[in-house]
């Protein structure tokens, strides 16, 4: 009987635990970093000359990239980063990258 007291207790605690660290939000630099990291190691996007702004989980794409795949790629990648409340899209579209 004390042993099923005992683990419940402590799946009751486990639990808490859980939902505290899940509800904590996500710094405006954790998300600027994720996003950095996102867009730097996909292949599509391949970091270029782009730049991710973040105030109150907001994030504002800036730079440039050489085609519109890559553009809504980013966006898109940036959106998957947890605590992103929404992606403004300002990359440009240059032939030449600049």
């Amino acid at each position: 009987m004390i042993p099923k007291i005992v683990a419940t207790l402590l799946m009751a605690v486990l639990l808490a635990g859980v939902l505290m660290a899940a509800s904590k939000p996500v710094s405006d630099n954790a998300i600027s970093d994720e996003v950095r990291i996102k867009l730097t190691s996909d292949p599509v996007v391949k970091g270029g000359d782009l730049k991710a702004d973040v105030k109150d989980g907001v994030v504002t794409l800036s730079g440039t990239v050489t085609d519109q795949q890559q553009k809504d790629k980013a966006k898109k990648l940036a959106g998957k980063v947890k605590g992103v409340k929404q992606v403004i899209n300002n990359i440009a579209v240059s032939k030449s990258g600049r």
